[in-house]
């Protein structure tokens, strides 16, 4: 029997229970990277959604984002937009702290990438708690650009990103609920 595209994406996607603390399950993308045919199910899906959206720029979360929107950005030949924690990035850069669980995080890209009008795409391999991409926000509305859509590998809804994102639409290939 074959296996459609979905199930080989979903069992690609390692679960790794209490990670990285007790009572956390870590969906891990990095089965998805071994495996050709779920990362390309994954590109080419993106691909699709981008060029639905009309995307004038790719843009990737660090580090795990940076794999799906690199290789996505070549094949539409569209800029990339590097979403870095701070103080990876030389030059002049835009930034934006936000909260974590157990403190605060500060995310940068750099000033000249981002272009005033683009319709910006912003992608990473999990979409949980929402801070992090609406951090990504800040910064490229900072730039005078939009964040057209957040694109996922793995939604966690039950932890309400969509309220956070919101008015930003969300897409992602698989969505768990809490297990």
């Amino acid at each position: 029997m074959l296996m459609s595209s979905l199930d080989v994406l979903d069992k690609s996607i390692r679960r790794i229970p209490d990670f990285p603390k007790p009572g956390i399950l870590f969906y891990d993308i990095t089965g998805v990277l071994v495996n050709p045919e779920a990362f390309e199910f994954c590109l080419d899906q993106m691909e699709k959604w981008c060029i639905e959206i009309g995307a004038d720029a790719i843009s990737g979360i660090e580090s795990r984002g940076f794999l799906f929107a690199a290789p996505l950005a070549a094949r539409l030949k569209k800029p990339l937009i590097l979403i870095r924690k701070k103080g990876k990035l030389p030059g002049k850069t835009f930034s934006c702290k936000y909260s974590l669980e157990y403190g605060t995080a500060e995310i940068e890209a750099h000033v000249d990438d981002i272009k005033a009008g683009q319709r910006v795409v912003v992608i990473d391999d999990l979409i949980a708690t929402g801070g992090t991409l609406k951090a990504a926000r800040t910064i490229i509305e900072q730039g005078g650009a939009t964040v057209a859509e957040f694109l996922g590998v793995v939604g966690l809804p039950f932890l309400d990103y969509q309220e956070v994102l919101a008015p930003t639409p969300v897409r992602t290939m698989i969505n768990y609920d809490s297990e």
